[in-house]
């Protein structure tokens, strides 16, 4: 058995492919040329160099395969022109579940995001069938991301496309190398370098736990259905006090109200709009975000897919010490 596995060099794909080689499926990875080969060097992993804006690398990297994971994505929360983002997430998303599609390939598992679902009036926590639609979603990778899922919701209903979707909602843990926006929170927080907070929240759950989930869909995942992959609901501040309590810091005591951060936000972009390269500090996209506690529900892959999660705080542990072992902080 043979998968091909997209975004092995990011976060949530390189956990992915540690999973998949320990239940010994053989792996091809697509990778784009100069990426950072680090997450598997060493192991016994074919690469197919590509991207998924190029239709024959695509090809060439689902031959033979009987399995793909769809893990790549253009993660970024702000970006100065948004049409890379869309290339990739949607058109490339498309492209590649088409040439799946011609290669016979069996089972697709697709990795969407919390962030195309939508809110319950009530406050209760989201699950899979919580309303959404494109123009409640804030900021172009949510947007990219709801589009793509629905082109590929689209092709699994019309085109017998065999897909499985997985939604996982705050990976936090080791080897986010990049690091991903979460993981730059949880850089900064263990580095006592973010005393103020506001009030939000999010759903914690550690990486390996979503590379189990995704292993989980390709096993018992029904096709054309989606499963939340999440773990512990958390406030912000709540989250913060965890990290400092693993590195001695003092706990937020600061909370900033969001409608005072929006001209740092308007300024942190238009800087770096000047300077063409960095991210900014805060977004306005990031703050619009935060007006929703963002708490979800698992209970769904709990049942079908037997999925389970560890605590919280071993995700935040996992996370701090691989940081500080390797000098992020």
């Amino acid at each position: 058995m043979k998968a091909l596995l997209t975004g092995a060099s990011g976060f949530v794909g390189g956990a992915v492919l540690r999973r998949l080689l320990q239940e010994g499926v053989a792996v091809r990875v697509l990778a784009r040329e100069g990426v950072d080969p680090s997450g598997w060097e060493g192991l016994d992993v074919e690469r197919v160099t590509g991207d998924l804006t190029d239709g024959p690398a695509l090809d060439r990297a689902v031959a033979g395969c009987q399995l793909l994971f769809h893990v790549a994505a253009d993660y970024r929360l702000w970006v100065p022109d948004p049409r890379a983002m869309y290339a990739a997430n949607v058109g490339g998303s498309e492209r590649l579940v088409r040439a799946a599609l011609d290669a016979g390939v069996e089972r697709i598992v697709y990795t969407s995001s919390v962030a195309v679902l939508g809110h319950y009036a009530d406050g209760r926590e989201a699950d899979e069938a919580a309303p959404s639609r494109l123009e409640d979603m804030i900021g172009h990778y949510k947007r990219s991301k709801f589009i793509a899922e629905e082109v590929l919701r689209t092709l699994c209903r019309e085109e017998g496309a065999p897909i499985v979707i997985v939604n996982p909602s705050t990976p936090i843990g080791p080897a986010d190398r990049k690091p991903t926006p979460t993981g730059r929170m949880v850089r900064d927080a263990a580095a006592g370098r973010m005393p103020a907070y506001v009030d939000t929240g999010l759903n914690v759950v550690h990486v390996d736990d979503v590379a189990m989930g995704h292993w989980l869909a390709f096993t018992d995942g029904q096709v054309g259905e989606r499963y939340i992959l999440g773990g512990d609901n958390l406030s912000l501040a709540a989250i913060l006090t965890r990290i400092a309590g693993l590195t001695g810091h003092r706990s937020p005591w600061l909370r900033i109200p969001r409608r005072l951060l929006y001209p740092l936000a308007w300024a942190a972009e238009g800087v770096t709009r000047l300077r063409g390269r960095g991210t900014p500090l805060v977004t306005t996209d990031e703050l619009r975000m935060a007006a929703h506690k963002m708490y979800f529900s698992s209970a769904k892959a709990e049942q079908s897919l037997h999925y389970t999660h560890r605590p919280a705080e071993d995700a935040l542990r996992d996370a701090v010490q691989w940081f500080a072992a390797h000098h992020y902080f």
